[in-house]
């Protein structure tokens, strides 16, 4: 057990040579853009690290924005089991959770088959509990979801000796500049800390700590009517148009290719 109260899993992978990521726009890095607009995010920040590790390591990553867990299971895992990683991470569910009718225990039944099919492939499996969504308007809605869906997460993990990593717990999260004006995507130095929360989980050194406070906000708490105003902002700008997607039966990741679809050198 770790000094912060969190136990080490059961394998490390301190040198690994190929390394697979599936999921959702968390995943494919939605909100952390390189230079050129192309998407970086945390697991093309974690491939580095990885790779520093494991020289002459190779990466796919086929995670698309917008998909649900049913989506990743039968487009994603095929994929990766073929591609047979010696590290896969799969983070999904998070897109399920939005929708009024999600079933917690359906979604873990569903996840569980995943995890099966890839450490039966013979990789070793990251898998993600979600982050606490109480801190943003409507999104807490779904807190007790999201927290049941966790638990399920938890013991899966454990049962198939799987590295876990833990968003809810990382509560410098909770700072609203570690997000994108969406309030679904991570900011970049949101990408960056969980990159590195990765690294401690799967045993690779890093020189930075993501639990770093970040420094006081010169703006402060916005007041009242700031805060009001910025909801329905929000709710115009972003909600209204995923509600739209919704009743369409549309996504936004619909005819998108993963960004690395193939394992290659960093």
């Amino acid at each position: 057990m770790r000094s912060d109260g969190t136990t080490v899993a059961a394998e490390s992978v301190p040198r690994v040579g190929t390394f697979v990521a599936l999921g959702d726009s968390f995943t494919e890095g939605v909100g952390d853009p390189y230079p050129d607009g192309t998407l970086r995010g945390w697991a093309d920040r974690f491939a580095g690290q990885l790779a520093t590790a494991s020289p002459g390591l190779r990466y796919a990553n086929l995670a698309i924005r917008g998909k649900v867990l049913r989506q990743v299971v039968d487009e994603q895992v095929p994929a990766a089991v073929a591609l047979a990683p010696g590290l896969v991470s799969i983070a999904a569910g998070g897109n399920d959770l939005l929708r009024p009718r999600a079933d917690p225990d359906a979604l873990a039944a569903v996840f569980e088959h995943a995890v099966v099919a890839l450490r039966q492939s013979g990789s070793q499996v990251m898998l993600f509990t979600g982050f606490d969504p109480g801190g943003f308007p409507l999104f807490r809605l779904i807190r007790g979801k999201a927290a049941a869906f966790n638990a399920h997460l938890r013991e899966i993990a454990r049962r198939h000796g799987c590295l876990h990593v833990d968003l809810w717990s990382m509560r410098v999260l909770h700072d609203r500049r570690e997000w994108c004006e969406d309030r679904l995507h991570l900011a970049p130095d949101g990408h960056r800390r969980i990159a590195l929360r990765a690294c401690e989980v799967a045993g690779i050194p890093v020189v930075a700590d993501w639990r770093e406070p970040l420094p006081p906000d010169p703006a402060g708490a916005p007041r009242w009517l700031t805060a009001r105003q910025q909801d329905m902002y929000w709710a115009r700008t972003y909600a209204l148009p995923w509600l739209q997607r919704r009743l369409l039966g549309t996504s936004s990741g619909d005819g998108m290719q993963p960004k690395r679809p193939d394992l290659a050198p960093l």
